[in-house]
């Protein structure tokens, strides 16, 4: 019985080590804890902006989405259901944790839609069932999702790694949705982080040009989280060690964005 349930989504240069080995140690931790409930969604862009420039395959980006063609969709499984994925799942099993490497397509875990035709196979995420998610944590399994989804049809999306982990948040009823990042939190007009955001102070970097690109995805995708139900969205530097253990303590690490 899982009375604690946190999201903790993984991304940038975090996934390579030592960075992961460390995370996936934190991260076992708290899932050791009585009644908690954790499960990790990852993305890994930067693994595969580098996988396709090895292969003379430019990356493109619109609102700092990935233009996904037919060949990048390819890479998209091979490198974020795969490659990425995997070296998670044994990052979790050599910190002690009994990880369950997963993606949307999954059980039908995030169903999505095209986003735009521009965009080729971007999805946006439009219904999570997180019957598995739920089955598994009763259990003390460690879900490790990959921000790949699909729909009833067959087709296959590629899906922003922090809508992907807000869709899911909300769905699997988290009280805390993690965002671990390459920064140090939301910064303001003047270049100092936020300890506390509300959505309209979120609503106003964004339409200021404060908050752009990567960022302003992460406070879109938190705002839909906190729309939707999740009790409060942390952005903060997954660089710092023990910062797991520093924000579910309650600690003024990065930013807090409540309702």
């Amino acid at each position: 019985m899982t009375s604690r349930k946190l999201l903790i989504k993984l991304g940038g240069t975090l996934l390579d080590a030592p960075d992961s080995r460390r995370l996936a140690q934190e991260i076992t931790a708290a899932a050791s804890e009585p009644h908690t409930g954790i499960v990790v969604v990852h993305g890994g862009g930067k693994q595969m902006t580098r996988y396709l420039a090895e292969r003379g395959i430019e990356s493109r980006f619109v609102n700092g989405l990935r233009v996904t063609t037919p060949e990048v969709i390819d890479a998209v499984l091979k490198i974020f259901a795969g490659s990425v994925n995997a070296e998670l799942v044994a990052a979790f099993r050599a910190a002690g944790a009994h990880p369950v490497g997963l993606s949307g397509l999954d059980a039908g875990l995030v169903d999505a839609e095209l986003l735009s035709p521009d965009l080729g196979q971007v999805g946006k995420p439009v219904h999570s069932d997180t019957r598995l998610l739920n089955l598994l944590t009763a259990e003390s399994y460690l879900p490790v999702v990959a921000c790949v989804a699909g729909d009833a049809r067959g087709n296959v999306y590629n899906v922003n790694a922090d809508q992907m982990a807000a869709a899911c948040a909300a769905s699997f009823g988290a009280e805390s949705l993690l965002f671990l990042t390459d920064v140090e939190g939301v910064r303001d007009g003047s270049e100092a982080v936020c300890a506390t955001l509300t959505c309209n102070q979120s609503r106003k970097l964004i339409r200021e040009g404060v908050a752009t690109g990567g960022m302003q995805a992460k406070l879109e995708a938190a705002m839909d989280a906190l729309g939707q139900g999740v009790g409060q969205v942390l952005i903060a530097p997954g660089a710092l060690p023990g910062v797991v253990g520093k924000l579910l303590a309650g600690e003024p690490v990065g930013t807090r964005l409540v309702p």
